[in-house]
């Protein structure tokens, strides 16, 4: 008889430890955040950065004015070190992503390639507030490349072309 009451009392002190256990577990989860929303999107303020890229670029900096608050600039980079490399990205409507890439770099094809993300120049041209830009497709970004006064612009992203050609037409350089 002295043999099962140890055995019992075993049993007994394993149920008590996995309950003690289970309520720790549980009292742990109820103080963890469990925020499945989606991240709110910063928007960046890429003033100042355009204003120092519009000065030292050796070509006109380009940057969108009148655009929808819908669209939320969330990167911008100057590099005057590395060909003169300007950057603005842009969180678009229904999620999507577009980009200015703007560079002295050369060869071009190799920044366009960068830009685009591999993108491949098609024979379709598009004449869009007084610039031609040719379509580039096939990579991870479809893209609207310019060139002119020395640099190379490359407006790409993951959006629609609709959206491509929308932040095109909003580009100005002043």
């Amino acid at each position: 008889m002295a043999g099962s009451s140890g055995k019992q009392k075993t049993v007994r002190d394993m149920v008590l430890s996995l309950g003690l256990i289970g309520l720790m577990a549980g009292i742990i989860y109820l103080f963890i955040p469990h925020d499945d929303s989606p991240q709110e999107v910063k928007r960046v303020d890429y003033r100042v950065e355009l204003l120092t890229a519009r000065r030292a670029a050796p070509y006109p900096v380009l940057a969108p004015a009148g655009l929808p608050d819908t669209w939320k600039a969330t990167s911008v980079r100057y590099d005057g070190a590395d060909s003169d490399a300007w950057h603005l990205g842009f969180h678009t409507p229904g999620d999507g992503y577009v980009q200015i890439e703007q560079s002295t770099h050369e060869p071009a094809a190799e920044f366009i390639d960068e830009a685009s993300q591999g993108g491949e120049e098609t024979d379709t041209t598009e004449e869009i507030g007084g610039r031609t830009w040719t379509r580039y497709t096939g990579g991870r970004y479809d893209a609207l490349v310019h060139q002119a006064d020395g640099a190379t612009t490359v407006v790409a992203g993951a959006g629609s072309h609709a959206q491509l050609t929308q932040m095109v037409k909003a580009l100005k350089s002043e």
